[in-house]
């Protein structure tokens, strides 16, 4: 049975850091992080692929979010710097089969429940 197990969110101020985890029970094209704010659509933040460590993020976060993944544990992080008001949402884990060079807009196969960032004012 596939699974994806988001951890780490939680409750912050502006300017704090958070690392958010996502464990997956088998190896994938690529694994991404995805968010949802309240009244909000759910936007990409960022993906990386398992072979090649390609690594692709949104425009909004880019030089504050870092993703990584370490092939020992199948588990993937994204580092969280610098944090603002407007990060506030559900970080979803997602993971992908196909190979596509485009992050961004590739089918995601599987979705974690997600886990709550809020960022204080």
């Amino acid at each position: 049975q596939v699974q994806l197990v988001e951890s780490g969110g939680g409750l912050v101020q502006a300017g704090d850091s958070l690392t958010l985890s996502c464990a997956a029970s088998f190896g994938w094209y690529a694994m991404g992080w995805f968010r949802q704010a309240p009244g909000k659509e759910r936007e990409f933040v960022a993906a990386v692929t398992w072979r090649s460590g390609t690594k692709e993020y949104a425009d909004s976060v880019k030089g504050r979010f870092t993703i990584s993944r370490d092939a020992r544990s199948s588990t993937i992080s994204l580092q969280m710097n610098s944090l603002k008001p407007e990060d506030t949402a559900i970080y979803y884990c997602a993971a992908t089969l196909t190979n596509s060079r485009y992050l961004k807009t590739v089918p995601y196969d599987y979705w974690g429940q997600g886990t709550q960032v809020t960022v204080s004012s």
